[in-house]
């Protein structure tokens, strides 16, 4: 079996600013639409061009994590190679949902999951996981002016029955 650094040595990923993790794209459309037109609900820039479609390689070894956040467009996971992942979303409505993409679809894995614009999001292997390749999705393209880090003293303050995943999901910015 591959390890992570033959995977990111393959793919040419590399780190990914904020969020974490290791990532590439590998696709970006040259067509564009008014980011005007996207969702408000991370805030964000309404002044620029978006492209229509993006896609990325996505890796997550066990010292890594995808910090909680959001983005201003909806975004498809696809799960590819490696161990499970665990994704929280949490939602403007104060609820929560845990997905576990991997491979085992008759245990309820996912190959496939769609987390809707604005809401949090953060995801990090399964316990004893090595590592897991996913890709990601999203139209309208990701931009970082779209994307909001968000922040574990607000969050668990917002979702106080999720302050364990919250805690293990973001990075203490206070220290």
């Amino acid at each position: 079996m591959l390890t992570a650094a033959q995977v990111i040595e393959a793919l040419k990923l590399r780190p990914l600013p904020a969020e974490g993790g290791y990532f590439a794209e590998t696709y970006r459309t040259e067509l564009e639409i008014p980011a005007a037109t996207l969702p408000v609900s991370c805030g964000g820039s309404g002044n620029a061009q978006r492209s229509l479609a993006t896609a990325i390689f996505y890796l997550l070894t066990p010292d890594t994590f995808s910090a909680l956040h959001r983005l201003r467009a909806d975004e498809l996971y696809h799960f590819y190679l490696g161990d499970p992942v665990e994704l929280l979303e949490l939602r403007p409505d104060g609820s929560e949902k845990t997905v576990i993409l991997g491979q085992d679809i008759a245990a309820g894995m996912r190959l496939q999951h769609l987390v809707r614009a604005g809401i949090w999001q953060g995801s990090r292997l399964v316990a004893g996981g090595k590592w897991a390749l996913l890709g990601t999705t999203m139209s309208p393209g990701f931009d970082f002016a779209d994307f909001e880090l968000g922040e574990r003293g607000p969050l668990t303050t917002r979702y106080p029955r999720d302050s364990h995943l919250i805690a293990a999901l973001t990075r203490d910015v206070s220290a």
